[in-house]
C-alpha cells in the first residue's frame, strides 16, 4: 500500500512539473512595447527625451519602441542625435507618422528613414528634406555654388546611407533632399519609402508581429501582437524646457526679463523686479540658444531698453523712447524670422501684442516723467512758494506768518504789513520767507492738490532721481 501511495504522489508531482514546463512563455510574461510621443519641432530637449526612452526600453527588455511622430522639422544637430540613437539601439525602433493629419517633414524624414520599421497613418505625408543654410544672423544665406553643393551632397549621402541600410527607396530620399518633394502615406508605401500604412496603433502592432529586424543586438523577430503598450512620458523638466523652446515663449520671456531689469535700474533697491527679470532673461536666452536666432534682433531689443532707461534720466520729451520703440519693433521682426525653419518663426500676432504693450508702458512713463518735472515741489521749503499765509506778527519789515499749520519768520518785500493780513509766499532767503500782501479775499486753506501730490510722492521719486 505504501509503495502504491508513493507511486501516485510521484506521478502527481511529475504531472504538475510537466504543466509548468509546457506553459507558453507568452502566457507567463506579457510582451511590452514602449510608446514615445514626438509632437512638434525637433529640439535638443526632444533628442534627450528619445535617448532616455530608448535606454529605458533596453534596460527593461522591451519588445520594441514605437516613436509616434508629427513634426514640421527642426534643428539638424538634434536630428543627428536622434538618428544616431536609433541606429545604436539594441531594441527595434518603429517610427509611426500619426495621427491622421500628421507629417514627417525636414528632419522628420531622416528620423523615419533611420527607424528599423517605418509606418504611416492614412492622411499623413512625408517629405521636404532640403537643407537650408543659416547665417550668423539666423537668416537664410545664399552661399556660393560650391558651398551649396557641399551641403546638399552631404545631406543626400546621409539619407541614401540610411535608405540603403534599411532597404528603402534611396532615389526618392534623394529627391526629398534635392527637390523638397512630398508624398502621402499611400504613395510612400507604394514607393517603398515606408514599410506599411496602419490606421491605428493596434493595427500597427498586429502588422509588426512576426517581422524580423536587425539591431545592434543581432537579428530579432518581433512579437507585438496583443503586447502591452507602455507610454514613456516626458518628465516635468523636459516638458518645461520643451515649452521654452517655443519661439513665442522665448520672445516673451526675453521681453519680460529686459523689462524687469529696466525697472530695477530705474529704481535701485526694488530687488524683486531685478531678481525676476534676471531669471526670465536667462531662461529666454537659454531658449534662444536652442533656436535659429538672429542675434542682431536680440541686440536691437537690448538697445531699445537702454534708450528707455536713458530717457528717464535725461528727459528728451520722448524722443529716445520713440527711438526705443522702433528699435524694439525691428528687433522683434528680426529675432526669429528665418524661412529655413517655419516651426521656429515668431507669430506676427505675438510680436504686435508684445511690442504694443511695451510701447504703451513706456509712453505712459514718459508722460509721468514729464508731468513730474513740471509739477511744483510738494515737500520741503520750496513747496511753500506760492502758498498763502496769515500775518501773526506785523511785518516791518520782518515778523511771523502762519502757513501750512506752522509759524515761520517772514519779511515783507512791499512795505509794512499789519497783523491778520493775507500774504503770499514768493521766495526764500535761508529760513526766512519772502512775502507780499494779497488784498482780495480772505485766508483760505491750501488747495487739495498738495495732498494729491504727496500721495504721488513715491512715484515721482522714481522719475526725479536725476
Amino acid at each position: 500500500m505504501r509503495s502504491l501511495l508513493r507511486l501516485r504522489l510521484l506521478s502527481l508531482l511529475l504531472w504538475i512539473l510537466g504543466l509548468l514546463l509546457f506553459v507558453p512563455n507568452g502566457a507567463a510574461v506579457s510582451q511590452r512595447v514602449y510608446l514615445v510621443e514626438v509632437n512638434g519641432p525637433i529640439t535638443p530637449v526632444i533628442a534627450d527625451y528619445v535617448d532616455r526612452s530608448l535606454k529605458q526600453a533596453a534596460a527593461f527588455g522591451a519588445e520594441a519602441v514605437i516613436i509616434r511622430l508629427n513634426t514640421p522639422g527642426g534643428l539638424s544637430s538634434a536630428m543627428d542625435d536622434i538618428v544616431q540613437n536609433i541606429l545604436q539601439s539594441p531594441v527595434p525602433v518603429a517610427v509611426y507618422v500619426a495621427p491622421e493629419g500628421a507629417r514627417a517633414a525636414s528632419a522628420g524624414v531622416f528620423i523615419t528613414y533611420a527607424a528599423h520599421i517605418a509606418a504611416m497613418a492614412p492622411a499623413t505625408n512625408i517629405g521636404s528634406a532640403s537643407p537650408v543654410l543659416i547665417g550668423q544672423d539666423g537668416q537664410t544665406t545664399t552661399p556660393d555654388e560650391t558651398m551649396q553643393r557641399k551641403v546638399v551632397n552631404d545631406a543626400v549621402a546621409k539619407i541614401r546611407s540610411l535608405a540603403e541600410r534599411r532597404g528603402r527607396n534611396a532615389d526618392w530620399a534623394e529627391q526629398a533632399v534635392r527637390e523638397a518633394v512630398n508624398i502621402t502615406a499611400e504613395q510612400a508605401a507604394e514607393l517603398h519609402v515606408v514599410d506599411l500604412v496602419a490606421p491605428s496603433l493596434n493595427a500597427l502592432l498586429d502588422a509588426l508581429d512576426g517581422r524580423t529586424v536587425i539591431t545592434t543586438a543581432g537579428e530579432i523577430t518581433l512579437r507585438t501582437k496583443n503586447a502591452e503598450v507602455v507610454s514613456i512620458n516626458m518628465t516635468v523638466l523636459e516638458r518645461f524646457f520643451q515649452i521654452l523652446s517655443d519661439p513665442n515663449i522665448a520672445y516673451i520671456l526675453l521681453s519680460l526679463g529686459m523689462l524687469g531689469l529696466f525697472f530695477e535700474l530705474a529704481n535701485p533697491g526694488s530687488i524683486l523686479p531685478g531678481v525676476l527679470g534676471g531669471i526670465l532673461l536667462l531662461l529666454g536666452l537659454y531658449a534662444l540658444g536652442m533656436l535659429d536666432v538672429n542675434w542682431a534682433g536680440v541686440f536691437l531689443m537690448g538697445f531699445a531698453f537702454l534708450l528707455f532707461l536713458i530717457d528717464l534720466y535725461v528727459p528728451t520729451n520722448g524722443v529716445l523712447t520713440l527711438g526705443g520703440i522702433i528699435s524694439f519693433a525691428l528687433g522683434s521682426l528680426l529675432l526669429l524670422q528665418s524661412p529655413a525653419n517655419p516651426a521656429f518663426q515668431l507669430s506676427r500676432a505675438v510680436i504686435i501684442a508684445v511690442t504694443g504693450t511695451v510701447a504703451a508702458v513706456f509712453l505712459l512713463l514718459v508722460y509721468l516723467v514729464a508731468r513730474a518735472h513740471t509739477r511744483r515741489p510738494a515737500t520741503g521749503r520750496e513747496a511753500l512758494i506760492g502758498a498763502r499765509a496769515v500775518v501773526r506778527r506785523s511785518l516791518d519789515p520782518e515778523g511771523l506768518v502762519f502757513v501750512e499749520g506752522e509759524l515761520w519768520r517772514a519779511r515783507s518785500i512791499s512795505g509794512p504789513i499789519p497783523t491778520g493780513q493775507l500774504v503770499r509766499v514768493v521766495g526764500l532767503e535761508g529760513l526766512v520767507l519772502l512775502v507780499e500782501p494779497i488784498t482780495e479775499g480772505v485766508a483760505e486753506p491750501r488747495p487739495s492738490s498738495v495732498i494729491v501730490a504727496r500721495r504721488w510722492r513715491p512715484l515721482e521719486a522714481l522719475f526725479r532721481r536725476s
